[in-house]
Parts: structure tokens; sequence; C-alpha cells
């Protein structure tokens, strides 16, 4: 096979990821505070629609990986960007809490079929061996969704309300999104026969030793680094750092990500999947550890919220891999969507819940220790494979 098409694939696939990630993911907390004063919801009814429309693009995920396999990414991430536009429109359109859950409803299934999972399956199908360093790109390139989509939400909204910000990023989506999808998609895609023998194989590897062992895994896995990470801020607050001192540790905890994808396939070089799988979860749970006892100074905090952010981006690979490396990559999309859906509705809501916990337990400090002990019990269930 040339390696021209799977280059502009993966090249379209980078503005597609950032555009898709930028206006389904990171514009919602930019304008949260508009849509709260113009419509009074409060902004937790407001985000648990949000989180809902995650669960349901975890819950997709798995429709969505059997008409992977079958149809080719092309016809999926198209059909997923049009319904993205629609979702979006619809988002803007919401006057009442039933329409706007709703509406974030139709975004998760469109999420489901226009985020990371179809793209990395797209592009291990097509690059094969080399499948580390064309996910390593795309990963990165997706890691600049809220770099651009934060501050263009910010200035749409200031100029054309919250309403029209996100009519204006529904144009953007569909602009960008359904040609370069419907254009740039079209290698050779071999269609399994519907016959038993392809689900036998599925049926096969999902009872395979270490499947559900893994995924369980990994989303146990994910739910602490997430947590953590995502409610770093008031974490760092409720320590007395002071804003200025949180944000940077935010940024820094990005920077990290970036850096955790950019390691991550000089390590895949030096490593078996398993001993990578266990070292970055293990990781990931001792950031969390740093995270829960360390009351100072300022640059320690920092340099472990840059620990937990490279355990993080590292982790995004581990998901996009672990299927691949240790099941091959025949009807990649079903075993894929199967395997990640428990990450998936974990991630969605580990940020209601990490808060939550912390409410819970009083305070963030053994809020975190007990997601130190998940992420230490999921790098054990992974060392079992």
């Amino acid at each position: 096979m040339s390696r021209a098409g799977p280059r502009r694939a993966l090249w379209a696939l980078c503005a597609t990821e950032i555009t898709s990630w930028g206006a389904l993911n990171y514009a919602l907390p930019v304008v949260l505070h508009r849509v709260t004063a113009e419509t009074g919801w409060p902004a937790g009814t407001a985000m648990t629609a949000f989180s809902t429309g995650l669960v349901v693009s975890a819950a997709a995920g798995v429709p969505v990986g059997r008409l992977l396999d079958r149809y080719g990414p092309r016809a999926v991430m198209t059909t997923g960007s049009v319904l993205a536009a629609c979702g979006l429109v619809a988002v803007s359109q919401a006057r009442t809490l039933p329409a706007f859950f709703a509406a974030w409803t139709l975004v998760g299934l469109a999420q489901a079929a226009t985020l990371y999972p179809p793209a990395f399956a797209a592009l291990t199908r097509w690059y094969g061996p080399d499948r580390v360093r064309a996910l390593t790109v795309l990963s990165l390139a997706g890691g600049l969704a809220s770099t651009v989509f934060a501050p263009l939400t910010a200035v749409l909204a200031a100029h054309l309300g919250w309403r029209g910000a996100y009519l204006a990023l529904a144009a953007i989506l569909a602009l960008v999104t359904i040609p370069l999808h419907a254009i740039f998609l079209t290698e050779p895609w071999p269609r399994g026969p519907a016959t038993a023998r392809p689900r036998a194989h599925i049926r096969d590897t999902i009872r395979s030793p270490g499947f559900a062992t893994l995924s369980a895994a990994l989303a146990l896995a994910g739910f602490g680094l997430y947590a953590a990470t995502v409610n770093l801020v008031p974490l760092l607050i409720a320590r007395g750092t002071g804003e200025a001192v949180a944000a940077t540790a935010l940024a820094v905890c990005g920077v990290g990500q970036v850096l955790g994808r950019i390691g991550y396939a000089g390590l895949s070089r030096r490593t078996t999947p398993t001993a990578r799988t266990v070292g970055i979860l293990a990781g990931g749970a001792t950031a969390t550890a740093l995270l829960a006892v360390l009351t100072g100074p300022a640059a320690a905090l920092v340099a472990a919220a840059a620990y937990a952010g490279a355990a993080r981006g590292a982790f995004t690979l581990v998901q996009a891999t672990a299927v691949s490396d240790r099941w091959g990559t025949r009807h990649f999309g079903t075993l894929n969507g199967v395997f990640t859906a428990p990450a998936s509705a974990a991630i969605a809501v580990a940020p209601a819940a990490g808060a939550l916990l912390a409410d819970a337990m009083g305070g963030y400090t053994p809020a975190l220790l007990t997601l130190t002990v998940t992420g230490l019990l999921a790098a054990a269930l992974a060392a079992r494979r």
C-alpha cells in the first residue's frame, strides 16, 4: 500500500480531531457561566447534561465499532460529523433542561463516531506495524484542541452570546470535518462478511484470558487519573497555593501530557505491552499519591502535576494500542469498542465523582489517597495479563 494515502488521512484526522474535541468537549466549560446566567439552571445540572453525553458516547462505542469494521471510517466518521453539527445546533437552541439533555445525548452519539476511538482504529489498520508513530502524532494534535478552541469559544461568546457561539462552532465543525472525513478517509478497508466466523473470532477474543481483566484495569486507572487531574485546581486552591499557582500547575499538567505521549513511542520499542502498561498505571498511581501528600513548596506541586500529566498522556496511547498489541488488528473496531467502553464510562464520570468523593471524605487528601489505591489495583490487574 502506498504511504501517501495513509499520510493524507493522518493529517486530515489531525485537523478533524482538533476541531471535534474543541467544539464538542472544550467549549461548554468556557461558556458555562453564560449558560447558567441566562437560563437559571444550576451549573452542576448543566454539567450533568454534558456528562450524560459522555456516558452515551461510551455506550455507543460498541455498536459504532461494529459499524466501523463493516463500513470503514469514511462512512462512520462523516456521518458522525453530520450528527455532531446537528447536536451543537440543538445545544444552541435548547430552552428547557430536557431539551438540553437531549441535545447532549445527540452530541454523545456523535462523539462516539468522531473522536479518538474511530480515528485510532483507522490509523491502526492503515499503518500496521508503524501505528504507534501515527497514533502519537494524532494524540499530540488532539492535545491542541483546548489551546485552540478555549480562546476561540470565549471570543465567539463575547460577540455572539453562548447560543450564537455554539451555532458558529457547529458551522466550523461542519465545514472542517465533514469534507475532510469524506475526501481523505478513502484507503482500502476490508469488509468482513456477516458470517459466524468473524463473530466467533470476536467472541473468542473477548473471552480470552486477560481481555476483561485488562479492560477493567484501564477503567480503574482512567477513573483515578482523570478524577485527580481534572480536580487539580480546586485541590491546590484548597491547599492555599493561590489561583496563579493552581493555574500554572494545570497548564504544566497539559505540557506533561504532551511529553508523556512523545515518550511513549520510545517506551514501546523497549518494553513489552504488559510491562509498559503496568509501569504507566503504577506511575499514575504514584503521581496521584504525590498530589495527595504534598503541601508545598509550589515548585514541588507543579512538578507533581507535570508527572500526573505525563502519566495521563501516556495512558491515552496505552488505551489506543492495548488491543492491537495483544490481540491483533482483525475486527479491531468491534473489539476496541468493547474493550474501551468501561474506561470511557469511568472517565466520563470521573470529574464529578472526584469532587463528590472529596466532599464525602472531608477533603482532597483522603480522596486522592483512595484514588491512589484504585491506581495500584489497576496496575496489579494489568500485571496479570
